[in-house]
């Protein structure tokens, strides 16, 4: 059964249709009964919210941004690429403030989306069945679905076609990835900061992303840049 809902999402084009039915799918699978998507970059450790999917409704949460070096459990869950649960004590040790989303919510769930070696993002849940038992097989089970939507991902976007970078919007998101600023590019590139913000956005617009680090994300996990 599960295996044909997946093969349900390796049929679907548009990106931001399969990034839900994935939420779906997995509210449908496992004993939760929420569950937060956040797109993650390794640049700057960054985790980007996207949205929340409950039983009721769909959440956009693109004002929440981590270094997820703070978050030990988030940490953790992404350089191991694996599924991690805590709760009780442990979980308010491990989780800030801005995650510890009720006084009711005393637990919580981290599973990474991953392609091979590379995390592009992650569900959170703090909010589960009663009958949720999260032992080391269950725990396999997430990590193993986590892969399986990375893999969906993965093939979903080499399938859709991109503009190729020019030499100079290539450059430009090279240096970003070395962390320089668009001052120091400008200064080093002999142009202006305008004319550096200008390549920086038509790179995003040809590589369908948000934002910088999405776009150098993406850039490292085609192996574009290194």
């Amino acid at each position: 059964m599960l295996e044909e809902k997946i093969r349900k999402l390796e049929n679907i084009t548009n990106q931001d249709d399969l990034l839900y039915q994935s939420m779906e799918l997995y509210m449908e699978t496992f004993p939760v009964k929420n569950c937060y998507l956040f797109r993650y970059s390794s640049i700057g450790y960054l985790a980007e919210g996207i949205v929340l999917l409950t039983p009721t409704e769909l959440i956009h949460i693109r004002e929440i941004r981590d270094d997820i070096r703070s978050l030990p459990i988030i940490f953790s869950s992404i350089q191991e690429r694996k599924a991690k649960y805590c709760t009780g004590i442990e979980y308010f040790k491990q989780a800030s403030s801005k995650y510890t989303f009720a006084s009711t919510v005393t637990s919580m769930l981290i599973v990474p989306i991953s392609f091979h070696s590379v995390v592009i993002g992650y569900y959170l849940t703090n909010e589960f069945t009663q009958k949720a038992a999260f032992d080391d097989k269950m725990l396999s089970s997430f990590t193993a679905f986590g892969k399986v939507v990375g893999s969906v991902l993965e093939k979903n976007t080499s399938h859709t076609p991109s503009q190729e970078l020019s030499k100079r919007e290539l450059e430009v998101m090279k240096r970003i990835s070395w962390g320089e600023s668009t001052k120091e590019m400008a200064d080093s590139m002999n142009i202006s900061e305008l004319t550096v913000k200008q390549y920086v956005k038509s790179a995003i617009s040809k590589l369908g992303v948000q934002n910088r680090p999405h776009a150098v994300s993406e850039l490292f996990r085609k192996g574009i840049i290194s």
